[in-house]
């Protein structure tokens, strides 16, 4: 039997299909692509992870508004605390006071100084445009800017 008539010849073809697009692989080639298809996945699995922690995981400083007191109609007394995870470093809070549509009204930013304790209680005053309803901690963070540092 020829190869045209379906046969198995031990010949590799010069021409044709069976010469273009070959018909067997061996096990070995398709065990490589197994084992390299379980590598990329693994590696992605681990990128997104990396990705997910760094993006959501511990922050290494945070902040939560405890209370406010309305002192006046262009002033709000916002209490709040910071946790941090390196106390020796100092961090910058944002406050602010928003009026009864919800528009931010006042803010305020503040300078943690480094110190010793990793949780620290403040209480700040914030000027306003409008009546405050309501004043709050809009949030923390490790990059402080240069106007603040200077006056540390």
């Amino acid at each position: 039997m020829s190869t045209s008539d379906g046969g198995h010849d031990q010949q590799t073809p010069r021409s044709g299909p069976r010469a273009t697009y070959p018909t067997d692989r061996s096990p070995s080639s398709k065990r490589r692509w197994f084992y390299g298809l379980v590598v990329l996945l693994v590696a992605a699995g681990l990128g997104i992870a990396y990705i997910g922690y760094d993006r959501f995981g511990d922050p290494e400083v945070s902040g939560q508004a405890t209370a406010y007191d309305l002192l006046s109609p262009d002033r709000v007394a916002v209490q709040y605390t910071v946790n941090r995870n390196d106390p020796s470093q100092a961090v910058v809070c944002i406050v602010r006071a928003r009026a009864k549509d919800g528009s931010e009204v006042g803010r305020r930013e503040i300078l943690v100084p480094a110190g010793t304790e990793t949780q620290v209680g403040a209480r700040t005053e914030v000027s306003t445009s409008q009546p405050p309803v309501i004043g709050e901690l809009f949030g923390c963070g490790i990059d402080v800017p240069p106007y603040l540092k200077a006056n540390a």
